[in-house]
């Protein structure tokens, strides 16, 4: 049943990638590198407001699914989701200025109020439904766009966001009229013993995964600052594209999330964390490999003149981006046993790298200086993590490589689950 899961998950992520391929394909060709460049920092801007949210609608709804009662966990995370959506938005404004602000607040709302939901249906192993709705989040922006463009004649940027806003909405009613079904509504309650646990394991997970967005964005504000919009857009085409292999280890991940906060065998997790990784390992330098070998020509003719720089930058960003792919499991296994200290040291590492490098490199040599203090962050905080997973389990290089024991054993595994699956039905 586990590997269908995978292999869902896997199919659902690799979907997702071809829309969002099609989508970045389509937005650099409308509105151009500056367009992408506006879209890519309110996208930061958004994703910035959901840690904070995520404090009570991210992994502690997920963790803490099996532990409380759907009823106690959601009056908490609905309500945070309101109040952050409203609040950080304005905050940022003073920071930076935001060009569009309005649907800024309206997709941080929107964005919280879904995730809480999709994030319970990973809580309660309902892995079928989480990959439904992050399909159709992709599905229905698409589809929105099209029709705010060719039908509506808004031909803008903002029907990049109008779309979104739509589709959010849209998905949060419908999984709400699915959570909810499963809820006694008399039952729901303000509890301070769920309020604590929520926020502790919360704010302990969200640090970690605040800090290491900050690793994987924070060229994008020393780009617009040092270098323009201009250079945000091209940059984050590559960067776009370069992440996108990381559906593998994202969709092995999620379900080893899953698995981990529902189970309480040490050593089991730890088996399955090693397995998890060599997968991740191989089939993401399989993907790197493939990528790398198209020729610059081919991303100049996809996205537009402006994007020459495409194959370079993912050409430097590829070690990061195989560290990262690699160490997102063994984030995973440590966020699902409860021990997220290290999780919070890692990304600091990387991002303290990060800000010192960057206000060296990128004045000087731009985007490439950007490609170069991304990549050695990411390698930073990633070999921080192997090294604690060193200490705790007996890991070497070669527990990268299957054994033909392993092989054999999970083809004939997989296949066995598939057989008994089809005569069952």
């Amino acid at each position: 049943m586990k590997q269908y899961a995978v292999l869902k998950t896997f199919l659902s992520r690799l979907f997702i990638l071809l829309l969002n391929f099609g989508l970045v394909i389509y937005s650099t060709n409308m509105w151009g590198s500056e367009g992408k460049g506006v879209i890519s920092i309110v996208v930061a801007d958004l994703t910035i407001i959901s840690f904070f949210a995520n404090i009570f609608v991210g992994s502690s709804v997920s963790y803490f699914a099996s532990k409380y009662k759907t009823e106690e966990i959601l009056p908490f995370a609905y309500l945070w989701s309101i109040v952050i959506g409203l609040l950080v938005p304005i905050i940022i404004g003073f920071y930076h200025t935001i060009e569009y602000s309005n649907y800024l607040i309206a997709l941080s709302v929107l964005s919280s109020l879904l995730a809480t939901n999709v994030n319970l249906f990973v809580g309660q192993k309902n892995i079928q439904l989480f990959n439904i709705y992050t399909v159709l989040q992709q599905v229905c922006h698409v589809l929105f766009i099209i029709i705010i463009v060719y039908f509506v004649k808004i031909t803008s940027v903002d029907a990049y966001f109008i779309g979104q806003i739509i589709c959010f909405g849209v998905l949060f009613l419908a999984s709400t009229i699915q959570v909810l079904k499963k809820c006694n509504i008399s039952q729901i309650k303000f509890s301070k013993e769920v309020r604590n646990k929520l926020f502790d394991y919360g704010w302990k997970s969200q640090l970690s995964a605040f800090l290491q967005f900050l690793n994987y964005r924070l060229s994008f504000y020393f780009l617009e600052f040092f270098k323009g919009m201009t250079s945000v857009g091209i940059f984050s085409v590559g960067i776009a594209l370069s992440e996108a292999i990381w559906m593998v280890s994202r969709s092995l991940s999620i379900v080893l999330y899953a698995d981990l906060v529902n189970n309480d065998n040490h050593n089991e997790a730890i088996e399955k964390t090693k397995v998890n990784l060599k997968i991740s390992f191989l089939i993401t330098l399989l993907f790197l490999v493939i990528i790398l070998l198209i020729p610059a020509s081919v991303f100049s003719f996809i996205f537009g003149k402006d994007f020459t720089q495409t194959k370079e930058i993912m050409i430097l960003l590829s070690p990061g981006i195989l560290a990262i792919a690699v160490s997102n499991i063994i984030g995973y296994y440590f966020a699902g046993i409860n021990k997220l200290k290290i999780l919070n040291i890692k990304s600091l590492v990387g991002l303290v790298f990060t800000i010192v490098a960057s206000f060296y490199v990128i004045p000087r040599w731009g985007i490439r200086g950007a490609c170069i203090v991304t990549t050695i962050s990411y390698c930073l905080s990633s070999g921080l993590l192997f090294w604690r997973f060193y200490q705790i389990t007996e890991f070497h290089f070669i527990d990268f490589l299957f054994s033909k024991k392993e092989i054999n054993l999970l083809f004939n595994h997989f296949f066995k689950t598939n057989s008994s699956t089809k005569l069952s039905k």
